[in-house]
């Protein structure tokens, strides 16, 4: 076994004992272009690791925000300011996400119908409504829910309160 092979070795086995010392010592190695003493394996796994987390979270943003409009739209009497932040929320990590990595917005585009009916399903569980009470295609669209929509909920909702 030769140097590097030992190396590296070492450095795959520290992946299972210290992830966190793993990462710095490859951080390490990679600043100062020791490629040959790299755990390729484990840094090809968590790489891509990376991009299935952020597209994880494209979803699960995406189906919270969905959820939020939908309880907006089909119970408006019940709408409260914690469904109105969340819809903020969820739109901003959403453009957050967008805006560090544009790519993801053909990744959104993908998953919009299949998160729409999860969403259905999750806005059913919460209000006791039947999910067929929540359309069967999405009322939004995706520039909807990254642009105006959540603007016009909380504009929708503000009205509602003022007094006449």
């Amino acid at each position: 076994m030769t140097l590097s092979e030992s190396s590296t070795a070492k450095l795959s086995a520290l992946y299972d004992q210290d992830y966190y010392l793993w990462l710095t010592t490859t951080a390490k190695l990679l600043r100062e272009n020791q490629l040959s003493a790299l755990d390729v394996t484990n840094l090809l796994e968590e790489v891509e690791d990376m991009g299935r987390s952020e597209k994880r979270a494209v979803y699960s943003n995406l189906k919270v925000l969905l959820m939020h409009l939908l309880k907006c739209q089909c119970q408006p009497e019940k709408r409260s300011n914690s469904w109105i932040a969340s819809i903020v929320e969820h739109q901003q990590r959403l453009k957050q996400l967008l805006k560090e990595s544009p790519s993801l917005r053909s990744h959104l585009t993908e998953i919009f119908d299949d998160c729409y009916q999860d969403a259905r399903e999750l806005a059913a569980a919460e209000t006791g409504l039947s999910v067929d009470q929540f359309a069967i295609a999405s009322p939004f669209s995706v520039e909807d829910i990254l642009d105006a929509q959540s603007d016009l909920e909380i504009k929708s909702h503000r009205e509602s309160e003022s007094p006449d």
